[in-house]
Parts: structure tokens; sequence; C-alpha cells
């Protein structure tokens, strides 16, 4: 581990197995937990990095972090942002990740959720949160939209939403939602899943 130590802005370099990732808002992308010699460190994720992680990556894989090291002098607080994540040696397995070259224009499809009072006073927010997660964990926001709508005329039976292929739900909270989207597109899943395992060395290092 070797850290610059010039100026307030510095680079670091670190190794140490991924814990896990730290969620925001219970779906963005902001950053990874790392376990090094000297601890757990927080490790914020740059912008371009953030879509290029799938949040399958195993816990524990070995992996190499180089960045920049911002020191606020005002808080006392020192913020670690990554902007390169390789595998730590050579040996690793393969993980699933997004492989920016082998995405393909693809038809988008669209999940209608009404936006109404009553729809979403019954969890129709949390509803559009776990539809933005789950589409994200399983690599299909770039092909599948979620489109706010207004009133669905059936609103004590909310939160209503109708998937691509006209099917209607009523009452569905968030907590149904991976499910409703495995059974809906367990086959966009799987194709994607298929593109995505690209070994580490490649897929992260941007």
């Amino acid at each position: 581990m070797s850290i610059s130590t010039n100026a307030a802005v510095t680079e670091f370099c670190f190794e140490g197995r991924f814990l896990d990732f730290v969620i925001k808002d219970g779906y963005k992308l902001k950053g990874l937990l790392l376990g090094t010699s000297e601890g757990e460190c927080y490790i914020k994720l740059a912008k371009h990095l953030r879509s290029a992680f799938d949040l399958r990556l195993p816990q524990g894989t070995w992996l190499q972090v180089v960045g920049t090291k911002q020191y606020n002098a005002k808080k006392d607080q020192v913020t670690l942002v990554g902007e390169r994540v390789m595998a730590a040696s050579a040996d690793m397995g393969t993980v699933a990740a997004q492989s920016p070259a082998k995405t393909k224009p693809a038809k988008t499809q669209t999940i209608l959720v009404c936006q109404k009072y009553d729809c979403m006073k019954r969890g129709g927010k949390a509803l559009c949160q776990a539809l933005e997660s789950e589409l994200i964990n399983n690599g299909l926001e770039d092909s599948v939209t979620i489109k706010g709508t207004g009133c669905m005329k059936n609103c004590k039976a909310g939160p209503n939403l109708v998937m691509p292929d006209k099917t209607r739900y009523i009452k569905i909270q968030a907590k149904q939602v991976p499910a409703l989207i495995d059974q809906h597109f367990s086959g966009e899943i799987q194709e994607k899943a298929g593109d995505m395992v690209v070994n580490i060395r490649s897929f992260v290092e941007v």
C-alpha cells in the first residue's frame, strides 16, 4: 500500500478484500468497503465506475483500487475517491460485471407506475425505488424504463402498475418487486448474465 502526501489532493493505491458496496437511498451505488492491512476503509467510486460494477461482485474478492485522497482541513476529513479498480492478483477467477464493449442498442420496454396521491401514499414511492434498484441489479436499466402515469382509475387498490406485456398489477409492494422482475424478464436476465461474465481485470480497468 502506498500513499503520496505531497498536497491536499494526493494519489493512493490500496489492495485488499472487497467487503461490501455502499448504497444510498436503497438503490444508488456510491462506493465500496475494502478490508486492507490497516483496517476497513470506505472508498467512494468515481461516477464513471459506478455503472461498471455489477452488484453481484463476490465478497472477499481481492482488489486493487487507485484514486485520489482529498483532505478537507475545515472538516478534518479525508475522502478517498476510486478512479480505477483492478484485480489484485493474476489468479483471480471471473466475476459478473458489465462489459461496455458487448452492449448493444436494445428495444426499450416500459413499466408504467401510477404517480397519483392515493397510489403514492400506499407505497408507490418505495415501489419505484425498488423497481429501479432491481433493474440495475439485473443489468436491465438500459433496456427497461419506469414511467410515471396519471390516475389508473383504481385508487383504492394502489399502488397500480402495468408491465410491458400489458399485465396490470394492484396493491404491489416493494418487497414483491424481485419476484415480479424475475417473472417478466427472466429471459433478458439470463442473457445479460451470460454477456456479463468477464475477467475483472478487463471490466474495471477504465
